[in-house]
C-alpha cells in the first residue's frame, strides 16, 4: 500500500476519498491525523486551490498529496458560489445555511441548472514540476426542497433528472460512479497508469 496524504480534514470528503481509492492499494491519511492544519485557500480557480493544498501538505509531511478543490456552480448566477461552495453563507455556515442562501440566489430564476466541479491535483512531492491534474463536472439542477440522506455539502438539493434523484438519494456506490469527484479520481488514476 502507497501512503498518500489527503489535504483534507472534511470526515465526509475523506471517506469517500478512502472509498473510491481503496481499489488502487493506496493507504490514504488524512492530513489532520498528521497535524498539518488546512492550507490557505485563496485563489479564484479551482485548479489553483487544490494544487496549493496539495503542495502544503506534501511540504509538512514529506509524502505525496492528494488534494481537491470542488464545488457547485449556479449557471443563474454566473456560477455562484464556485469556490466559495463551502463557506457560501459565511465562515461559520454549514451545509443547511450554504444550501438555504444558495435557494434564496436562486428564487425568480428559471434557469435551475448548475453543475458540480471537482479539481483534483496529486503531487509526488511538495516541488513537484508535473503535478497530475484533472478537473471534470456533473451537472444537474438545484431544487428547493431537499430530497435524501446520502453524500453531504449541496448533495440533496442537486436533481439528476436522468436518474430523477438528487445526489443524496444515491447510494454512495452509485454516486462515486457518476460524481464529478468519482469522475476526477477515475481520470487521475488512468493518467498514473499512462506514467508507471
Amino acid at each position: 500500500m502507497q501512503k498518500l496524504v489527503l489535504a483534507s480534514n472534511n470526515a465526509d470528503k475523506v471517506r469517500e476519498f478512502q472509498e473510491l481509492l481503496a481499489p488502487f492499494h493506496f493507504q490514504v491519511i488524512p492530513q489532520g491525523e498528521l497535524g498539518i492544519p488546512a492550507a490557505e485557500e485563496p485563489h479564484q480557480t479551482f485548479v489553483e486551490n487544490a494544487l496549493a493544498k496539495a503542495r502544503h501538505a506534501s511540504a509538512a509531511s514529506d509524502l505525496p498529496a492528494l488534494a481537491d478543490d470542488s464545488g457547485i456552480c449556479a449557471h443563474a448566477l454566473n456560477g455562484e458560489p464556485s469556490v466559495y461552495s463551502a463557506r457560501y453563507a459565511g465562515i461559520n455556515g454549514d451545509n443547511a445555511a450554504n444550501n438555504q442562501k444558495l435557494i434564496s440566489a436562486l428564487q425568480g430564476k428559471t434557469d435551475r441548472g448548475a453543475h458540480y466541479v471537482c479539481a483534483l491535483v496529486m503531487v509526488s512531492s511538495a516541488n513537484d514540476p508535473e503535478p497530475l491534474i484533472v478537473q471534470t463536472r456533473w451537472y444537474g439542477q438545484v431544487i428547493d426542497e431537499a430530497r435524501g440522506s446520502h453524500g453531504f455539502g449541496y448533495d440533496p438539493h442537486f436533481f439528476l433528472p436522468e436518474l430523477g434523484n438528487t445526489a443524496a438519494e444515491l447510494e454512495p456506490s452509485e454516486k462515486n460512479l457518476i460524481s464529478h469527484r468519482g469522475q476526477a479520481l477515475r481520470e487521475l488514476i488512468a493518467q498514473l497508469q499512462s506514467r508507471a
